[in-house]
């Protein structure tokens, strides 16, 4: 799901928002060691915003309500506290690959999307 997630953002993104990094990847872990998160147990996507930063079913509400449309429905989902809301993401996270499957490749960017990642 997270390659299939990147996929959809890098996609989507028009206005050139996101960048990425892997989490396990020299800035991945520099940003980590910054908001003072897990180095190496750490398997959520990361929203950083400025000084703030959203993980979890958090930073996943922030990033869609980017697309608008349909999209900005998920913002219902704000009503529910992060704690649930999070159990839920983590149920997802477990069984992404038993219900999703895993790809044995990822997308190979162009020199246009290699800016989009750090």
């Amino acid at each position: 799901m997270c390659n299939t997630g990147v996929n959809y953002i890098i996609d989507h993104d028009k206005n050139n928002k996101f960048k990425f990094a892997s989490l396990q990847s020299e800035a991945g872990q520099k940003y980590l060691n910054k908001l003072q998160l897990n180095l190496k147990n750490f398997d959520s996507v990361v929203l950083i915003e400025g000084e703030k930063f959203y993980t979890r079913s958090s930073a996943v509400l922030r990033i869609t309500n980017e697309f608008g449309g349909p999209w900005k429905l998920l913002n219902l989902f704000n009503i529910i506290h992060a704690p649930v809301r999070d159990f839920l993401y983590n149920i997802i996270a477990r069984n992404r690959y038993k219900w999703f499957g895993k790809k044995n490749s990822c997308r190979i960017p162009t020199q246009e999307l290699e800016e989009k990642f750090l």
